[in-house]
C-alpha cells in the first residue's frame, strides 16, 4: 500500500477504535437502545448528507431496500445493541479485543455458508489459536462463577457472530450494481427505522434526565466519527487498496480502543487480556497470511546474500 493508504488505514482503526470509548461514556448516562439509535440515525443523517453533495442518489428497488435492512439489522442493529450492553459491565478494551474476534467467526461461516472462501490449513490453525486468545481472555470465571461479567464478554462475541454474518450477507450488494457509499448509507437508515421502536417502547426517551455535554458529544462522535467518517475511509480503503489490505485494520483496533479507554476512562486492563489480544493476533496472522510470508521471504534473501 502506499504512505497515503497506510495513513487511512491508521485513521480508520483509530476512529473505529474509538467507537468503543464514544460508547463507554455514553452508556454511563444512557440505555442501550438510546445510543445506538443515537449513532446510526446521525450517521444517516451525515452521509445522506454527503451523498447528496457527491450527487449520489439512493437506489428505490424494493430488492435493494429489503437487502438495506437485511445488512442493517445484522451489521449495526444487533452487533452495537450487544456491544453497548457488554460495556455496561467491561472495559471498552476488552469489548475491543473481543470484538476482534470477528474474521475468526468469518472463516467459519465462509466456510459453511460461500463457495469459493474455503477453509485452508492456514486458516484452521488461525482461528484454533485465535479462539484460545478468547478463552484465555474470559479466563478460568467462566467455570467457577458464570457471573455478569463473563455473559458480558460472551454477548460482546456475539456482537462478534453479528459482525461475521453481516460480512458475509454484504457481498450481495456488488452482485446487486450498489455503490459502496449507497450501500453504507443504506444500511445505516434501515438500521434507525429497525432501533425506532425499539427506544420507543423500552427506553422511552422523552422520560430520560437530560445526559451531560460530555455524553452528548459522545453520541455526536460515535456517530459523526465512528461511523459516518469510517465508512468513508472504509469504503475509499477498499476502492484502492483492496479486501485483503483493508483486514489489516483488524490487528489495530484494540490498541486505540485500549489506548483511549486506559488514558481517558480510567480502565485497567489484566495481563489476561494482554496475552488474549496477543494470541487473537498470532491466529488473525495466521490467517491473513501474509506476516509468515513476508518472514519466508526475509529469511530467503539472508540465506541468498550469505551463500552468495
Amino acid at each position: 500500500m502506499t504512505p497515503f493508504e497506510w495513513t487511512m488505514l491508521l485513521a480508520l482503526a483509530t476512529v473505529w477504535g474509538g467507537s468503543f470509548f464514544f460508547n463507554g461514556i455514553a452508556v454511563r448516562e444512557l440505555p442501550v437502545f438510546t445510543v445506538v439509535v443515537s449513532r446510526v440515525a446521525l450517521a444517516a443523517i451525515i452521509l445522506l448528507v454527503i451523498m447528496r453533495l457527491r450527487g449520489e442518489r439512493m437506489p428505490r428497488d424494493r430488492r435493494v431496500w429489503t437487502a438495506f435492512f437485511g445488512m442493517g439489522l445484522l451489521n449495526n442493529a444487533i452487533p452495537f445493541s450487544l456491544i453497548v450492553w457488554g460495556q455496561q459491565h467491561i472495559a471498552s478494551g476488552v469489548a475491543s479485543i473481543l470484538n476482534a474476534s470477528t474474521p475468526l467467526f468469518t472463516v467459519i461461516l465462509a466456510h459453511v455458508l460461500t463457495r469459493d472462501e474455503r477453509m485452508t490449513g492456514g486458516k484452521l490453525s488461525g482461528v484454533l489459536i485465535g479462539f484460545i486468545g478468547v478463552a484465555v481472555m474470559i479466563g478460568a470465571d467462566a467455570f467457577r462463577n458464570f457471573g455478569v461479567n463473563v455473559v458480558a464478554q460472551l454477548i460482546c462475541l456475539a456482537g462478534a457472530v453479528s459482525y461475521a454474518f453481516a460480512g458475509i450477507y454484504g457481498r450481495r450488494f456488488r452482485a446487486m450494481g450498489i455503490s459502496p457509499m449507497s450501500t453504507a448509507t443504506g444500511q445505516v437508515v434501515a438500521s434507525s427505522l429497525i432501533m425506532l421502536p425499539l427506544v420507543m417502547l423500552v427506553d422511552r426517551p422523552w422520560t430520560l434526565q437530560a445526559p451531560s455535554l460530555i455524553a452528548v458529544g459522545a453520541l455526536i462522535g460515535v456517530a459523526a466519527i465512528s461511523t459516518a467518517l469510517a465508512y468513508v475511509l472504509y469504503f475509499r480503503i477498499l476502492a484502492t487498496a483492496g479486501a485483503t489490505n483493508l483486514l489489516l485494520v483488524t490487528f489495530l483496533i484494540p490498541v486505540s480502543a485500549i489506548l483511549l479507554g486506559t488514558l481517558f476512562l480510567g480502565e485497567v486492563l489484566l495481563a489476561r487480556h494482554f496475552a488474549g489480544m496477543a494470541l487473537i493476533g498470532i491466529g488473525l496472522a495466521a490467517i491473513d497470511g501474509r506476516p509468515w510470508k513476508a518472514v519466508r521471504t526475509t529469511t530467503s534473501r539472508k540465506r541468498e546474500t550469505t551463500i552468495s
